[in-house]
């Protein structure tokens, strides 16, 4: 009993410094306004690991990221190894920031880079309820929206360790003569990544635009643009 009770302590002493307004001096303005959007969805445990890994994760959280967040019933039962809490976040994080409304235009069988380096994630678009990354389904869309360049989403699992491979890029495409679409890896990040294929497309444009979504005709090519970061052909 004693020992649950000094548990419970523990983590509700862990939320009310996650909160702390000292904590706001020197952090990033955008993270801060992200975890409180967290926090208000219930999201406590995601945000204490975010808090738990602030000095690494000041180096790239400044730019712009998606992350992709369990809810706390499924992160209590994870055992965290020392260090690896750091990659968990890259693995569930997609360094741009995407409402579902753009991730909803990506076809079945696209690929999107997330910050761990060579993993990558498999688009399954069955429509706004099922909405499937590799093994886990976006169930609450848009937590975070506050902001500028920090997005959210609960899933409803843990992202598997088996990444698909940094070089499957291609995926087919939607009323093209194209037999392949592409999707670019993101711009180049403080991390060490493996060189793209050669027929990946690395051209991001020099200033963020919204999603160019007009209308065209059957078999042209459209493109999708956002955030200076992706670019997906169908």
């Amino acid at each position: 009993m004693a020992s649950t009770m000094f548990t419970v302590v523990f983590l509700t002493l862990m939320l009310i410094s996650s909160a702390s307004p000292r904590e706001i001096d020197g952090r990033n303005q955008e993270l801060v306004t992200a975890t409180r959007e967290m926090q208000k969805a219930n999201y406590f445990t995601f945000v204490m690991l975010i808090n738990m890994n602030m000095s690494p994760l000041d180096t790239w959280v400044e730019g712009n990221v998606t992350f992709l967040m369990p809810n706390d019933r499924m992160l209590a039962n994870m055992v965290f190894q020392e260090g690896s809490i750091y990659g968990f976040l890259l693995r569930h994080s997609i360094p741009s920031p995407l409402l579902f409304e753009v991730l909803e235009q990506f076809p079945t069988g696209t690929t999107i880079p997330t910050s761990l380096p060579n993993c990558m994630l498999t688009v399954s678009n069955n429509g706004r309820m099922n909405y499937v990354l590799n093994n886990v389904k976006i169930i609450s869309p848009n937590i975070c929206v506050a902001g500028s360049s920090i997005r959210c989403h609960g899933i409803d699992g843990v992202l598997s360790r088996v990444c698909a491979s940094v070089g499957n890029y291609s995926v087919p495409c939607v009323n093209s003569t194209q037999p392949l679409c592409k999707a670019s890896p993101p711009i180049p990040s403080p991390f060490p990544s493996a060189p793209p294929p050669t027929r990946d497309n690395l051209n991001p444009p020099a200033s963020r635009t919204a999603p160019n979504v007009g209308p065209h005709l059957s078999g042209s090519p459209r493109s999708l643009s956002y955030d200076g970061t992706l670019t997906l052909i169908v």
